[in-house]
């Protein structure tokens, strides 16, 4: 079954970075968009970032905009977002995801595939 395994995650001071990785299983994904999106416990999932397929495009939520980077590494089929000057409220379970839309790359419901997500915690 074709996947997404995220790692990186961990605990960190505030202010500390973390490069999160994403690495496709039993297929590649090469073609489609790519994002990261996060869950903090009793909220919604939210979109953080992600990558436009065909054009490479980057977008980012205003939270972390001028924070944290989306990059995508073709060769080695993998997908990173390194996150900067994190504070508390970045504190969720990250998750990436990929999708065959080319428009509307921000919006949760055009991902088709979905990692399990990686726990990150931000403490003062």
């Amino acid at each position: 079954q074709a996947q997404l395994v995220e790692s990186g995650g961990g605990l960190v001071q505030a202010g500390g970075s973390l490069r999160l990785s994403c690495t496709p299983s039993g297929r590649t994904f090469s073609g489609y968009g790519m994002g990261w999106f996060r869950q903090a416990p009793g909220k919604e999932r939210e979109f953080v970032a992600a990558i436009r397929r065909i054009s490479g495009d980057l977008k980012y939520a205003d939270s972390v905009k001028g924070r944290f980077i989306m990059s995508r590494d073709t060769n080695k089929a993998t997908v990173y977002l390194q996150m900067n000057s994190l504070k508390p409220e970045d504190t969720a379970v990250y998750y990436c995801a990929a999708t065959s839309y080319y428009n509307d790359y921000d919006a949760l419901s055009k991902y088709d595939y979905w990692g399990q997500g990686t726990q990150v915690t931000v403490f003062s």
